[in-house]
């Protein structure tokens, strides 16, 4: 299967269009892309203890090193569904992409982080310093957030764009004053003597939820294997809770860190119960509700030049399969 990947610049960052229909929509075989984020790493469980399978899909559970490349391979249909943020998908479909949101995986609580060389004690000390972040992905979201309540812009610092593993290493070999990334590369660039996170996701309640999207064409044309993605998800929370060790051992493989350091991203990243997601999927005006977290966050991103179109929400959450879920 060959797809093509295609990318919109838009005022110095990437933010990823739709390039064709989805290629992958045929077949029996569903592909997930998901990369490193503690709240994805669940998908690794199921995968392990066949639990797709159980659920009657075939899945190729495909991982990226680069979350950028999971996005862009969304939008162009390489694959058929991946895990990614709302701030994300609405760069995605501003660009024109025809995406669904069918799941809240988990809200960030403080596994998005902006960490700083020793020195610097808060967000105002970054005017003038060297930051390093991956361009258009939600830790630059979470810096732009950070940066507007210090009374700054990214003019007043200088941005230094690099994927989020080469940034946590640029940070710790000393290259730049401060890094915004996501865990578990937070835990590499932890490892700087003397640094310290100066802000987390945590300070910016639901500003960052993550989700498992499909293309719009898979979730018109292929519902029963959507729905059987979406069960297979809780059935895996529910394994997860009830056996705890293993679990554990497998999502701290996958992430690359000791299961030690694993345990410590538990608070930073809240799973979703089928209640919240519901809760989340319901129209509303607080920051639970993702259509007003999507409202917010169309206006940052275009405010902030990183889409030129504002994002169509119609038909972008999808709550059936949640409320489907027996």
């Amino acid at each position: 299967m060959t797809a093509l990947l295609c990318a919109l610049s838009l005022a110095g960052v990437t933010a990823l269009s739709a390039c064709s229909d989805s290629t992958a929509a045929s077949g029996t075989k569903v592909t997930i892309g998901y990369s490193a984020w503690p709240g994805w790493f669940p998908w690794a469980v199921a995968q392990e203890k066949g639990l797709f399978e159980k659920n009657g899909v075939t899945v190729d559970l495909k991982w990226f090193d680069s979350y950028t490349e999971s996005i862009n391979a969304l939008s162009s249909g390489a694959i058929d569904a991946n895990s990614q943020t709302l701030n994300d998908t609405l760069a995605s479909v501003s660009g024109g992409a025809k995406l669904s949101v069918v799941l809240v995986n988990d809200n960030s609580t403080g596994n998005d982080k902006i960490i700083a060389r020793e020195g610097i004690t808060g967000i105002a000390d970054l005017k003038g310093k060297k930051v390093a972040v991956e361009q258009g992905t939600v830790d630059h979201y979470l810096l732009l957030l950070a940066l507007q309540e210090a009374k700054l812009t990214e003019k007043d610092i200088q941005l230094v764009p690099l994927l989020t593993d080469a940034a946590a290493a640029a940070f710790v070999g000393g290259q730049v004053d401060a890094v915004a990334a996501f865990a578990p590369f937070t835990t590499t660039a932890l490892q700087r003597p003397g640094s310290r996170a100066i802000g987390t996701s945590a300070e910016f309640p639901g500003a960052i939820p993550d989700h498992l999207v499909v293309s719009e064409q898979m979730s018109k044309e292929r519902k029963k294997e959507v729905q059987a993605l979406v069960n297979t998800w809780f059935q895996t929370i529910d394994w997860i809770k009830q056996n705890r060790d293993e679990a554990v051992r497998i999502m701290a493989k996958r992430g690359a860190v000791t299961i030690d350091e694993y345990k410590t991203y538990d608070a930073g990243t809240t799973i979703f119960t089928k209640q919240q997601n519901l809760d989340a999927f319901t129209p509303g005006v607080t920051p639970a509700h993702l259509n007003f977290q999507a409202g917010k966050i169309a206006d940052f991103i275009i405010s902030n030049g990183l889409a030129q179109n504002r994002p169509n929400f119609d038909g972008l959450f999808d709550d059936q399969y949640v409320k489907a879920v027996k």
